[in-house]
Order: structure tokens, then C-alpha cells, then sequence
């Protein structure tokens, strides 16, 4: 089954309406692997969607959240980045043009349950970014 379709499934069976406004951003967060802003959103569907504002996306990325589809990703004073929940992975980050790029190695979920055996916390997530400078800035670099 598709992402967006088990998306819209979960949104139906907690309550919330599909409005063509939440499909469009959903499936915009889906095929985007740029981990977008609320304002790129906005940028990129206001064309389809002329009275939707960035109030309404924040609103929208709000309610993903909390039923758990989206992730909102928080670096420094920049603003959150908002990335679709799909399987637990980590980011890089660069640190020169701010592009985040997943990475997936399972052998890390290891780490939630040695932190509850050893200090005897109900562990609920954990989140570990790797920061450095992505291939195109590495490129730039005058030596």
C-alpha cells in the first residue's frame, strides 16, 4: 500500500476531514526528500491553492504531527524543517547550506533498549544528527 494512501487511512480513523489542501501537503511531504520548511510548503502549492496561507500549512503540519505522520525537526534558530514519518532514521546535516539528508541504520535501535536496561527509563525515542559539509559545498571550498 502506498504512503499516502496509509497516510489519509490514519488520518480518517482518528477524525480529522481530507481537505484538498492536507492531501496536497501530505503528498507534497512525501515526495519531497528535502525535509521541507512550512514556507517552502506554502511556496510550492500556493500556485494550486491561491487563498491557502502559511498560517494554514502550520496548521496542517500541526495536526500531522500530532497523530503522528510528520516529524518536525528543529536545528538552532532556523526554522523547523518538517520531515514524513516513514522508518526510524537519522540525518546529516550541512553545515554550510543547511540541506539534511536521511540515514538509515538500524543496528542504532539497539541504543533505546540499552538506555532502559541501564538506567531504568521508559524510553520513548531518541534522535542523533551527524553534522559536516555536503558534497556540493565540499566542492566550493577554495584550498
Amino acid at each position: 500500500m502506498n504512503q499516502l494512501k496509509e497516510a489519509l487511512d490514519t488520518l480518517k480513523d482518528t477524525g480529522v476531514r481530507i481537505t484538498p489542501q492536507r492531501h496536497a501537503i501530505l503528498e507534497f511531504l512525501i515526495s519531497s526528500m528535502s525535509h521541507p520548511t512550512a514556507d517552502e510548503i506554502y511556496k510550492a502549492l500556493e500556485g494550486k491553492f491561491p487563498n491557502m496561507s502559511v498560517a494554514t500549512v502550520y496548521n496542517n503540519l500541526r495536526v500531522f504531527r500530532e497523530v503522528g505522520l510528520v516529524k518536525e525537526l528543529t536545528y538552532g534558530d532556523s526554522s523547523s524543517r518538517f520531515d514524513f514519518v516513514t522508518t526510524q532514521h537519522y540525518h546529516v546535516i550541512c553545515e554550510k547550506c543547511g540541506k539534511i539528508v536521511d540515514f538509515h541504520y538500524p543496528g542504532l535501535d539497539e541504543v533505546e533498549h540499552l538506555a532502559a536496561h541501564v538506567t531504568g527509563f521508559k524510553v520513548s525515542t531518541h534522535r542523533m544528527e551527524i553534522y559536516g559539509t555536503c558534497p556540493e559545498c565540499s566542492g566550493k571550498e577554495v584550498h
